[in-house]
């Protein structure tokens, strides 16, 4: 192949999957075509974030192949690392799926932007005619002179003294020597890496009679290169003779075993039935939080997040400790159910998503929580911490954002996964990752493991430290609900009213019923079953709600399970008896004119409906729009009203001025760093990137007429059953053709194939665009499934 482009261009669908599976930031967004993937692949980013994700072995593999001189077959590698051929083998497959080793030769050829994000390979520095390449000829000239005994014969230029220089380099046993064994230790510090030291004055003329000091001794016979200044460089021929030619220290082609918790693992089902119990503990515990901030929403923190005292407050409410509270906060932001209002003065506050969430079962809405815990890139451990600038980190702030913890709660999982029956020891966990992925970590990652842990026991993913089946099911993309659901208690409509006053929900109550106890009702104790307890506050809370006596009453006499006691009764009559005698309301505006029959005309114009107007003297209407609106509504009946002021004055205004108009919300699909993408969602950017391709060819205008959306209006059709038609299409992998509004209203076709619905939002592969996009669910107008699908 001649270049990189033209190598992925070569590679078959399933090749190019492998390649966007292990690197999903390639699709941040999804390229144009592979010219574009191969320029992104090539990127610094791109290829350290690769790196990261290489076990120690395939690392050393690949630095391996930076320090051997071209070429270097198969056997050479095999013998260099010590490992077997099937081991070297696998490592070399695994750097070609990455991208990372490319060509048609075995073992291939590093691709580009590789060497740059391994200086040092192996630990080593550069070779000698690169590491002396910015000496002078006159300083090669006394260099080699000394090494030699003589000087050059005839004209030498830097080209030739270089060359000479690596050959007396290449055997340094007696420069070593020579130079002392005061100097050994300096030399031994660099030989593993890294190669790079600092010395003061380290580009001093010194000369082999004269050098006084260690160093200068190291200067003089070319044991160590000035760089600058102030650094010196083990040239590499000189490391690997203080090797003994080895390349690596200790490298194990295979990884560290996973030893287990000592005692006998518990059996399968109690550990299945432990991770479902908390599992629906999780999710009832984020639908009493967000139940409650959708009626009293928490402020947003002028520094963004929430305040500690509010923290405090939901774990009060939800009676869980501080971080436990921390975690469902985080949780639900992740899985696109929280967000804040405005951008000033803003509050904590349920999405749209949320209620498109109540809507599905436990199952369902665990595994968007799942989900949404699994690809976050903030780290709920840290609230209430302390930066390095000794500042509090408060929940949902951006202090809580760590780079490296989605790879990190991934690999915890994966890894207790490989472990089968019976938890693992967090010591031999840690030692894995420290194998799985050298280049990633510190005191960061073994926090982020612990955290994990702790996390995944307290959303149900596993139980008495061993992953549960279903927790399996959703690492590896499989639905995990049939798994989980089995095992869930089925939602009551049925409670028990006693006669102290309290209602005792022997499991979880259906969705329409817990939201209607819980407004007529407190919650006293939570657990295997809820206990509610009814006070003349909580009735007046229905009621102020807009429920009458007999509504609480007949709903509490539909689904208990014994007739009604008396005291429960008498408590809602006496509290409606007195409910609503006085009335307090809010005015934001009024139309005043000096002709009451001019108001009993707009009055009776049906016209008038939507401006919300009622009487408050012959002369005055009072109206809850903002003055504004009810002008502009007032002008469209055809009157000519005006604004006042306070004191009565009227108001010359001015239009508005104009804005900019907003993005659209379908949106290129990006992905975090650390994500993984799922096997469909790959597809549909291998789709884009072959279209891509072929518009180039083609030219973009002819491609994208194959992908016209049908003729007439887009579809329409009722909330749910576009959700369900979403995702029936999604696991059929069919083409589907949907309506969809812009920010302004205006209505658009697409031809779509889908690839996930959640978190309030579709994502899939817009034929019409030949992009992957991401579209909000309310703004979809309808679905329609296409006939005439070439996929079918």
């Amino acid at each position: 192949m001649e270049t990189y482009a033209d190598w992925l261009r070569a590679r078959s669908d399933d090749e190019l999957r492998a390649l966007l599976s292990a690197r999903p930031e390639l699709l941040a967004p999804v390229p144009a075509d592979l010219t574009a993937l191969a320029a992104r692949a090539a990127t610094p980013g791109a290829v350290s974030r690769a790196l990261d994700r290489l076990d120690r072995f395939t690392l050393a593999v690949l630095e391996a192949l930076l320090v051997l001189p071209d070429p270097a077959g198969p056997s050479t590698l095999v013998d260099l690392m010590g490992a077997t051929p099937a081991q070297v083998d696998g490592a070399l497959a695994t750097l070609r799926r990455y991208g990372l080793v490319w060509g048609d030769g075995t073992p291939g050829v590093t691709a580009p932007g590789v060497r740059t994000a391994l200086p040092h390979p192996a630990g080593l520095g550069p070779p000698v005619q690169e590491v002396f390449t910015g000496y002078s000829t006159e300083r090669l000239t006394d260099l080699v002179t000394d090494l030699d005994g003589e000087a050059p014969r005839g004209f030498a230029d830097s080209a030739r003294l270089l060359g000479r220089l690596a050959e007396l380099l290449g055997d340094p046993a007696a420069l070593v020597d020579g130079a002392g064994p005061e100097a050994r230790p300096a030399l031994d510090q660099l030989v593993w890496g890294p190669p790079v030291g600092r010395v003061s004055d380290a580009r001093r003329p010194v000369r082999v009679d004269t050098a006084a000091t260690p160093i200068e001794r190291l200067l003089a016979r070319g044991l160590l290169a000035a760089e600058d200044d102030r650094t010196v460089t083990l040239p590499r021929e000189v490391a690997l003779f203080l090797r003994d030619g080895r390349l690596f220290r200790d490298v194990p082609a295979e990884p560290p075993p996973l030893t287990p918790v000592p005692g006998e693992p518990r059996r399968e089902d109690v550990v299945v039935r432990a991770a479902a119990g908390e599992a629906a503990g999780a999710v009832r515990l984020v639908e009493e939080l967000l139940e409650r901030w959708g009626l009293d929403p928490p402020p947003v923190l002028r520094s963004g997040g929430l305040a500690v005292r509010d923290l405090r407050a939901v774990a009060g409410l939800l009676d869980v400790p501080e971080w436990k509270a921390a975690l469902l906060v985080e949780v639900a932001y992740a899985a696109g159910l929280l967000t804040r209002s405005g951008d000033l003065d803003g509050e904590w506050l349920p999405t749209p998503a949320y209620d498109l969430w109540l809507m599905r079962d436990t199952a369902g809405r665990w595994t968007e929580l799942a989900h949404g815990w699994l690809k976050s890139d903030r780290a709920a451990g840290l609230a209430g911490e302390r930066d390095d600038r000794d500042r509090l980190i408060n929940a949902l702030s951006e202090a809580m954002v760590r780079g490296g913890a989605p790879s990190t709660r991934r690999a915890t999982l994966d890894t207790l996964g490989d472990a089968g029956r019976g938890a693992v020891a967090e010591d031999a966990l840690r030692e894995r990752l420290a194998w799985l992925r050298p280049r990633r970590g510190g005191r960061d990652r073994d926090r982020l493991i612990g955290w994990t842990l702790r996390e995944s026991a307290t959303l149900g993913l596993t139980g008495f430290g061993e992953l549960a089946p279903f927790a399996r099911d959703l690492l590896i993309g499989r639905d995990p609900e049939p798994g989980l659901e089995k095992y869930l208690p089925a939602p009551v409509d049925q409670i028990l009213i006693q006669a102290d006053l309290t209602a005792v929900a022997p499991g979880p109550l259906v969705t329409d019923l817990a939201r209607e106890l819980a407004l007529a009702a407190d919650v006293e104790s939570t657990g295997g079953a809820t206990v509610y307890r009814f006070t003349p506050e909580s009735v007046r809370r229905a009621l102020d709600a807009g429920r009458t006596a007999a509504d609480v009453t007949g709903l509490l006499a539909r689904h208990s399970a014994t007739p009604l006691p008396q005291p429960l009764t008498y408590l809602i009559d006496d509290v409606a008896r007195r409910h609503g005698h006085l009335r307090v309301g809010a005015l934001a505006s009024y139309v005043r004119t000096d002709s009451s029959a001019t108001l009993d005309e707009i009055l009776a114009d049906r016209r008038s409906d939507p401006l919300r107007l009622y009487r408050l003297a012959p002369t005055v209407l009072a109206s809850a729009l903002q003055s504004a609106q009810l002008l502009d509504g007032l002008r469209a009946m055809g009157l000519a009203p005006v604004a006042e002021s306070p004191g009565g004055g009227v108001i010359v205004t001015r239009p508005d001025a104009h804005r900019a108009d907003p993005p659209p919300t379908a949106e290129i699909v990006r992905f975090r760093p650390e994500e993984r993408a799922d096997d469909s969602m790959v597809s549909a950017a291998v789709r884009a990137l072959r279209a891509g391709d072929e518009a180039a060819a083609l030219g973009a205008e002819q491609a994208r007429l194959r992908a016209d959306a049908p003729a007439g209006e887009p579809p329409r059709s009722p909330a749910l059953a576009t959700i369900d038609r979403l995702r029936r299409a999604a696991d059929r992998g069919r083409r589907v053709w949907i309506g969809y509004l812009d920010q302004q209203g205006q209505a658009s076709s697409r031809i779509v194939e889908p690839v996930r619905v959640e978190g309030g939002f579709l994502t899939g592969y817009d034929a019409t665009r030949a992009a992957v996009h991401r579209f909000a669910l309310h703004r979809i107008t309808g679905v329609s499934e296409l006939t005439d699908d070439p996929t079918a």
